[in-house]
């Protein structure tokens, strides 16, 4: 049971901070948006909790009922108490995943990567179908899903995609599906028709925001040079690639896909936000790492974490032992949020087992 101290403390800070909203006249523009952002995430717990106060108020008031003298009563009351009880332990289980820390990165846009691996050119056209598949997916949730820069292979599929992918809680429903995703069925090419297997790497990484982290423009090095396609044809006839190194990291990103060097310059410099940001976050992921072992897969991008299995028409993710046959839906875009779903429910439900082992 949550302690009534808890509840009565997100009443008082729900509460203080709606009064320095309404009467404070000399707060900052950051400082709006900070309460802001607070006032938002608490409206919904303290509603929960509100009504668990509700709940626990009469359950209160049947227990009164039920040590009456009035026999009629206390049957009533009797009859009434088992759903209150029911009511007021679906309300705390409610309550307790609202009340589950958030990732900070979770309400931020992504930067989407997809890179073929593993098998030739098999591999790159599974790179094209889940560009094609995270693309719809974020269309079907009413996400912007912008590419920055893609490479195609000879036989028309990715060599390598990164977009940038804008909406609500876009990383917070994409973190779970950074890693290897391995694809089992028999190429367009293979005439003996035999079952081949091949991979492609997805990351997904938080995009900041200019105020999330800052970049000194000493710590760059940037160079100018002209874009070449397949082959080394010249794509532009000017100098407008950008290609910037952060010296301190030596991270490098490089950005040729604009026929502007300033257009260039600004997409390398979002990708390379979000590259610095997620440096940063598994930094202290890994010193955090033995409090977070119930989280769902590390992430990393050496992990497989799905499979695709044509032959059979299923789609399997290992983390959590989930088995669709589904695969065209999946692949079409719509059918992925039922892995998303399940992933997201899963990590939920190993964070409140933890959370309870802890108190």
């Amino acid at each position: 049971m949550i302690p009534r101290e808890k509840l009565q403390a997100l009443f008082d800070r729900h509460a203080e901070l709606q009064h320095r909203m309404n009467t404070s006249t000399d707060l900052q523009a950051a400082e709006i948006m900070r309460i802001s952002k607070e006032l938002a995430d608490l409206d919904p717990v303290v509603s929960a909790a509100r009504m668990l106060d509700e709940a626990l108020a009469e359950k209160a008031g049947l227990l009164d009922l039920m040590s009456g003298d009035d026999s009629d009563m206390r049957a009533l009351a009797h009859d009434e108490m088992k759903a209150c009880k029911a009511r007021i332990e679906a309300l705390e289980q409610d309550l307790q995943r609202l009340l589950l820390p958030k990732d900070e990165a979770d309400d931020l846009p992504a930067i989407l990567e997809i890179r073929a691996g593993t098998g030739g050119e098999e591999a790159s056209l599974f790179a094209a179908d889940l560009a094609r598949m995270y693309q719809r997916y974020a269309e079907q949730q009413g996400w912007r899903f912008e590419i920055l820069s893609a490479s195609a292979s000879d036989a028309g599929g990715l060599k390598e995609l990164i977009a940038s992918v804008v909406g609500k809680s876009v990383f917070a429903h994409l973190k779970f599906e950074s890693g290897v995703h391995r694809v089992q069925r028999v190429p367009v090419t293979e005439s003996g028709g035999r079952i081949h297997t091949s991979a492609a790497t997805v990351a997904v990484l938080p995009e900041p925001q200019d105020v999330d982290i800052k970049i000194d423009e000493k710590d760059l090095r940037i160079d100018i040079f002209r874009a070449s396609g397949p082959g080394g044809q010249s794509v532009n006839t000017t100098d407008s690639a950008v290609r910037i190194t952060h010296l301190p990291s030596g991270v490098v990103v490089s950005q040729q896909d604009e026929k502007s060097q300033h257009k260039n310059r600004e997409k390398a410099m979002k990708v390379l936000r979000a590259r610095l940001y997620e440096h940063e976050r598994e930094k202290v992921h890994r010193e955090r790492a033995d409090a977070r072992k119930q989280q769902v897969g590390s992430g990393d991008r050496s992990e497989r974490i799905r499979t695709y299995n044509f032959p059979q028409g299923r789609v399997t993710d290992h983390r959590i032992n989930l088995t669709l046959h589904k695969l065209d839906q999946i692949l079409a875009g719509p059918g992925l949020s039922e892995v998303v779903d399940a992933l997201l429910s899963y990590d939920q439900a190993e964070r409140l087992a933890a959370m309870e082992q802890m108190t």
